[in-house]
């Protein structure tokens, strides 16, 4: 073990009962350096980065920080010896105001006779938001009802707490818009100054070669791959993770705007306050409808909004059709509407539930006879069509949600809705936390939507997603339309990003 190396594993496997969720695994990290992993879902990534950080403990091998033994009982004590990660699912307590979750399991240091200082620690919490240049978040607020991106703000806050000499990101760009991200990697970059080294989970092939000093590749559990970055590809890198050659042309193949004139939803002067105002648009049969922005641009509340899970308070959101306004979910549902959240295991599926009960959900309406007797056989062929049509990797609809890798999580979360006859698909950051061969499926499932007539909006923190797959774009800052771009006309990142700023 050199001088320079701060971390190192040596033939470490890790069972889960059957499944050998690392085998083999051989591992270096040195002082200051960003570490990228990189692999498709289930390949073993999460449950790597989980060991180092005390969460789960591993069953063979060994691991030593800065030559001496290291095996984690808990994440404290990988805190301890200044270790911490933020996870991949939300690891905040809804119920707990943001300065807790932030020394969540070391509140002792504020507190006196067993009563917590609440003024002292929340002034900790804010020195740590503001040493690290993270956006302000409210420290006396409850997590509950928070956006996902003020989540991993807070998660990340907590992770920076602890002065960490090794920070372990698993996913969290995905869950960031683009002028949190930038302040991401400057943040990476300034860790990396001050010597202190980060390990980084992305499924963005472009995103870990642009921060990334070097990259460890996983497949099937293993290390099939260890590179400097700067003497690799992005086909290489796509090659290791899936053992054979795929296309990188995800998106759509043309470059005009291609949808029919019939107008199937129509948002009128829709304000929401203090998230959106005044947000007016149509939604054409065929179309995608793509929507972008900084943080608190209001994107993400446009498609609570249409699915009418944010109570508006002026203006209306009608199928054209019908004349019929969208006030709540179970309107949206009945009228052929789909919602897929960007907060997959909190807003959208029953995680500790069976994919069963999470893929008949949607349809118990549809599926019910005429005395309301709900038929096992039919719910059992509809799960059984879902897992089966959308490829989902498990041992059978009986398995939880909780046991999937998130791609087959979005496949179910997909697929349950897609298993009914839809008329407009909102879709809010559908490929978040995905590898790039369920991407592409996703973007497959799009396509095909479009063939078939569904209206789609597509609201994404990835400007390449929005400008591969959408008919038009629109730009959202501070709650308000700004622009909206045709794919025939300025359709460029650098063109939108001019609007978004």
């Amino acid at each position: 073990m050199s001088a320079e190396t701060v971390l190192e594993i040596r033939g470490l496997h890790k069972y889960f009962g059957p499944t050998h969720a690392n085998k083999n695994i051989n591992f270096t990290l040195k002082k200051g350096e960003i570490k990228g992993l990189i692999g498709e879902n289930g390949s073993g990534k999460s449950t790597l980065l989980s060991q180092i950080a005390g969460i789960y403990k591993y069953d063979e091998g060994e691991m030593l920080l800065n030559g001496k033994p290291y095996a984690p009982a808990n994440p404290l004590d990988a805190n301890r010896a200044k270790i911490a990660m933020v996870t991949q699912e939300l690891g905040v307590v809804d119920k707990l105001p943001v300065g807790i979750n932030v020394f969540l399991g070391r509140l002792d240091q504020f507190a006196k006779n067993g009563v917590v200082n609440l003024k002292k620690l929340n002034q900790a919490a804010a020195q740590v938001f503001e040493k690290w240049n993270l956006p302000p978040v409210p420290l006396g607020a409850l997590m509950t009802g928070m956006m996902i991106e003020q989540r991993k703000i807070v998660e990340l806050a907590r992770a920076l707490s602890v002065e960490p000499d090794i920070l372990l990101l698993d996913e969290i760009t995905q869950s960031l818009s683009l002028n949190n991200r930038n302040n991401l990697y400057a943040l990476i970059k300034r860790l990396k100054e001050m010597g202190k080294s980060v390990i980084v989970i992305t499924h963005d092939i472009d995103e870990m070669l642009a921060i990334s000093d070097s990259i460890t590749v996983l497949r099937d559990g293993e290390v099939v791959g260890d590179v400097k970055t700067s003497e690799t590809t992005a086909e290489q890198i796509r090659y290791m993770m899936v053992g054979r050659n795929i296309s990188g042309d995800y998106y759509r193949a043309d470059n005009k705007v291609d949808y029919q004139d019939e107008v199937v939803l129509k948002a009128e002067n829709v304000t929401i306050p203090g998230e959106i105002e005044d947000v007016s648009f149509e939604l054409h049969k065929g179309e995608i409808l793509g929507f972008c922005g900084l943080s608190d641009s209001g994107i993400h509340s446009v498609g609570k909004a249409v699915f009418g899970l944010s109570k508006i308070t002026s203006g209306s959101i009608r199928l054209v059709a019908t004349g019929e306004e969208i006030k709540s979910a179970p309107d949206a549902v009945r009228r052929q509407m789909a919602y897929v959240p960007k907060d997959r295991d909190n807003e959208a599926l029953m995680i500790h539930a069976s994919i069963h009960h999470n893929c008949t959900l949607p349809s118990l309406d549809e599926l019910k006879g005429s005395v309301g007797y709900l038929s096992p056989s039919k719910l059992k062929k509809l799960s059984d069509d879902v897992v089966a049509n959308m490829s989902v990797k498990c041992t059978g609809i009986g398995q939880t949600m909780d046991a999937l890798s998130g791609g087959n999580k979005q496949k179910v979360n997909l697929g349950r809705w897609l298993a009914k006859d839809l008329k407009v698909l909102v879709l809010d950051c559908p490929t978040r936390g995905v590898d790039v061969g369920v991407k592409s499926y996703i973007y497959g499932l799009m396509k095909k939507a479009k063939a078939d007539g569904i209206a789609t909006i597509l609201i994404s923190d990835e400007l390449t997603e929005v400008l591969g797959m959408a008919d038009r774009l629109v730009v959202m800052k501070d709650g308000r339309i700004i622009k909206t771009i045709r794919r025939d006309e300025e359709f460029t990142e650098h063109s939108v990003i001019e609007v978004m700023i």
